[in-house]
């Protein structure tokens, strides 16, 4: 399943079947990359309520993989009897040159043609160009290893970049490169409403530097000035003027960076919040509608009965 970015994001998108990855690890692999794979897609499926991805994690034999850091990962099952997948996401950090063996290369030709797109992460597109994965696309990998793969690869582009894509091709350079790309396949498969629920648990008040949920600085700006002001909620207008443009400008980049309008934009992450806090506190839905800006309780209800179909009171009781 292929997607291409630049284009006009879309708020929300219908459900349906599952997004399926296959993961399949290399010893020696990065946890930080595996855990920036894993943890967004985990946290999509929390904020959606539904399953938007499914994976399985494999290694060459089925026997466990050892992380870098000695961590040890029981796979589902091995490689060779993955399911057909939207995505094959390969991992490999360290020992590269040893995990490039004949066996290998076969494995991964084999596995790449039961997946929609192959993915290599860290050092892993080493192995897809050994494998022929790469042969006259574009590529990045971990910037140690890019004179060296430049040299030995010569029918592959390399670029430094985070992440380059070349048609069911997507490499990664590392393990923040790995939080960006996910964040990407969130809003494209979830759409953007998903992908903000999503960054504000892993980057909202943190220095990482994975990047935001997309690159306008006005939309950025006005994102964090909602963000600030979730309980006593700011006109537009006001926002607008803060940010020292027509209120019309702020709606038409939004429009573009997310698919909706900034209002709906806004009482998105007062719902959210509503909802987190439903779930992680024993607050009342009282004062759960405070700390969310809404007038009254029965105000709230509405706007979460219209959001997620149930009250308040059901969805705590779910939760």
């Amino acid at each position: 399943m292929q997607y291409q970015t630049g284009m006009m994001q879309e708020w929300t998108k219908p459900q349906g079947a599952p997004t399926t990855i296959g993961f399949v690890l290399f010893d020696r692999f990065s946890n930080l990359c595996l855990a920036n794979c894993l943890e967004p897609l985990r946290a999509a499926n929390f904020v959606s309520r539904t399953a938007l991805f499914e994976w399985r994690i494999t290694t060459l034999t089925g026997e466990p993989a050892r992380s870098s850091s000695g961590m040890q990962v029981l796979p589902h099952d091995a490689l060779g009897r993955m399911e057909r997948c939207d995505y094959l996401f390969i991992l490999a950090s360290y020992d590269h040159i040893r995990h490039d063996t004949s066996a290998a290369r076969k494995a991964l030709r084999a596995a790449s043609k039961r997946a929609g797109s192959v993915v290599g992460m860290d050092a892993a597109p080493w192995l897809m160009a050994s494998a022929g994965l790469l042969s006259g696309r574009r590529a990045t990998l971990h910037w140690d290893l890019q004179d060296a793969f430049a040299e030995r690869f010569l029918d592959v582009e390399v670029e430094r970049a985070r992440v380059t894509r070349d048609g069911p091709v997507i490499t990664c350079a590392g393990a923040m490169s790995a939080l960006d790309l996910m964040m990407e396949l969130i809003a494209h498969h979830g759409g953007m409403a998903a992908r903000l629920d999503v960054e504000d648990q892993f980057m909202h008040g943190s220095d990482t530097s994975a990047t935001p949920p997309q690159s306008d600085k006005l939309v950025q700006a006005a994102l964090a000035q909602m963000r600030a002001h979730v309980e006593r909620p700011l006109p537009l207008e006001t926002i607008a003027e803060r940010l020292h443009c027509q209120p019309r400008t702020l709606d038409r980049h939004f429009r573009r960076a997310l698919g909706a309008p900034p209002g709906t934009v806004y009482r998105h992450l007062r719902l959210s919040e509503a909802r987190k806090l439903l779930d992680s506190t024993a607050l009342t839905v009282g004062e759960i509608a405070v700390r969310c800006g809404y007038e009254s309780p029965a105000a709230m209800a509405r706007a979460m009965r219209h959001r997620y179909g149930a009250a308040p009171s059901v969805l705590r009781a779910g939760a």
